[in-house]
């Protein structure tokens, strides 16, 4: 039985639990696994073949709060994300932290669960920004850090520190895999934040994701990828790429079949 403190206790906007009766979420789960087993049966040690099927599965995440109403482009971002991924020297771990800030940041801007940001939600941006700014990533920093000061719910700015403190990092952490998958997804910016109806509902409000809240997170991936290409920093911003490119060609192809 659930207490009336912790029934009122307001739920974190980040949690979102990976449900298996869906069958995108189950495709998700599988081409994680199939993706770690690829990379150990190329001759991968295991923290590398889990990092590698962690960033196929961080890009089937990324395109979910890009394009909520439709899982197919999101179990496409995986399957290129691990293409992308697989041939690549071996990263370990280490770079996915930037991919997590930059989930984490689009999730709180897209508002797919409906939560109101917490002060759990702050506590985590914040660490996942300056996580990120470790590692050499403030691109992924600045769109964690930045996020609640793009949400009509809470505009506190202390994750901003998130966003400010990696202007001291000087590492970098490029890849020209993923440099090459955001040339490709820039290019088509403008067709993957033209204004677009969303139906999806919210996983936890009474309410649909906001359209308008999943046009300004798209155009904050844009921003993103922009500045890591730049800045050098696409290794860490490779999940994002391959979602931006999905979710971009699912458009141009839908604009292509109404011509």
């Amino acid at each position: 039985m659930v207490s009336p403190t912790s029934a009122s206790r307001p739920r974190p906007a980040l949690a979102r639990p990976l449900d298996l009766t869906y069958p995108s979420n189950r495709a998700a789960a599988l081409g994680t696994l199939a993706t770690v087993a690829v990379a150990r049966a190329r001759g991968r040690p295991w923290p590398d073949a889990l990092g590698t099927g962690a960033a196929a599965f961080l890009a089937w995440a990324t395109a979910r709060e890009l394009d909520p109403d439709h899982p197919v482009t999101a179990n496409a971002a995986l399957a290129v994300a691990a293409a992308a991924t697989l041939p690549d020297r071996p990263v370990g771990l280490r770079p996915l932290l930037g991919a997590v800030a930059v989930l984490s940041g689009l999730r709180l801007t897209a508002g797919t669960t409906g939560q109101s940001t917490t002060r759990t939600d702050l506590v985590a941006l914040l660490t996942q920004a300056l996580l990120a700014a470790g590692t050499g990533a403030p691109v992924a920093a600045a769109v964690a850090g930045a996020a609640p000061l793009l949400t009509p719910q809470d505009r506190s700015a202390v994750p901003l520190m998130g966003a400010l403190l990696p202007a001291f990092t000087h590492a970098h952490a490029g890849s020209w895999r993923g440099a090459l998958l955001s040339a490709a997804a820039l290019p088509l910016a403008g067709t993957l934040t033209a204004p677009e109806a969303v139906g999806s509902a919210c996983d936890r409000a009474p309410r649909t994701v906001r359209a308008a809240e999943v046009q300004r997170t798209r155009q904050v991936a844009v921003l993103a990828l922009a500045a890591g290409l730049v800045a050098r920093q696409s290794r860490g911003l490779l999940p994002l790429a391959a979602a931006c490119l999905t979710v971009a060609a699912r458009r141009a192809g839908a604009d292509l079949k109404t011509e």
